[in-house]
């Protein structure tokens, strides 16, 4: 007798009602942890039930454990259907309004001198509510707002306060590099960007280069930064006295890619140096980054 297992033995999941896949959905690209009675693959179109009622989703991958540990704070919900042509025109209808929603979002707030901006109006494929998102300097009291906004659009409504970062990530479309720009794409969540790390990776300074549509640093700047840092702290740092096989030296600048080093020779002269080559430090530049030096430590 065969020990193969059985087609209903190794599918397990798919026979119990177990599956269970990575969907993002909403305006905001929410990622979430849905339970499924059926397959799906990437890139699938699919109707879920969340918290926030009835939507459109798109299935990302299955949920093991090592997709889900890389989620913050994931959703949960369910796969109701695949997404129907009907499904499909029920929802650009409701884009086609979008425009018209902000407008009459914006004009209901300035009636009541509220100091806000509309920034998108986002309704959900089953009418259960519609969330407003919006940008404000200050703590806004929108209660009657609500009720008048639930009023005119008969359901309920969701105010949501979000800052520039979140303004492009509901309205941009290309960055600089010429494609979607990152966290309307691929980023579940938006990383801190320091000016070092532009710093660090010898970009230009220019603030009008180095941001984004946000007009903030670009978050790709935190894409490499670990390595540059790994590559920089092999290297001795700018300002470091070092001995070559040719003699003593001074580091005068690093290209942290090449790990070669700019020096300055006993006798003058200037000179690209490959880091494989210091024969040893003498004495360190007293420039080194502190973060490099605990680096070492771990």
């Amino acid at each position: 007798m065969s020990n193969a297992p059985s087609e209903t033995e190794s599918q397990p999941n798919a026979t119990s009602g177990r599956l269970e896949y990575v969907v993002r959905c909403g305006s905001m690209r929410i990622l979430g942890v849905m339970k499924a009675k059926q397959s799906f693959r990437y890139g699938d179109q699919v109707v879920v039930r969340t918290s926030r009622g009835t939507e459109i989703g798109t299935v990302l991958c299955e949920a093991t454990p090592a997709a889900v540990d890389h989620i913050a704070e994931p959703t949960e919900g369910s796969i109701v259907r695949a997404l129907t042509a009907d499904d499909q025109n029920q929802w650009k209808h409701l884009e086609s309004k979008t425009r018209e929603d902000i407008e009459i979002c914006q004009k209901l707030a300035n009636r009541l001198n509220l100091q806000m901006d509309v920034v998108d109006a986002e309704r959900i494929l089953g009418g259960e509510r519609m969330v407003v998102y919006y940008l404000a300097e200050q703590r806004i009291d929108f209660r009657q707002l609500v009720r008048d906004l639930a009023g005119h659009f008969q359901t309920r409504i969701e105010m949501r306060q979000i800052g520039v970062r979140d303004e492009a990530k509901l309205l941009a479309d290309y960055g600089d590099c010429g494609q979607p720009i990152c966290c309307a794409n691929h980023l579940s969540k938006m990383p801190p960007v320091s000016m070092r790390m532009a710093k660090l990776q010898k970009a230009t300074l220019d603030p009008t280069k180095i941001s984004g549509r946000c007009g903030r640093l670009k978050c790709c700047l935190r894409y490499e930064f670990d390595t540059y840092e790994e590559l920089a702290a092999e290297l001795p740092p700018v300002g470091s006295q070092i001995l070559t096989r040719d003699g003593s030296a001074t580091v005068l600048g690093q290209d942290i890619l090449s790990q070669q080093l700019a020096i300055k020779t006993e006798d003058g002269r200037r000179i690209m140096l490959a880091g494989s080559d210091v024969i040893s430090i003498t004495k360190r530049g007293s420039n080194e980054k502190k973060s490099h030096g605990k680096r070492k430590k771990r």
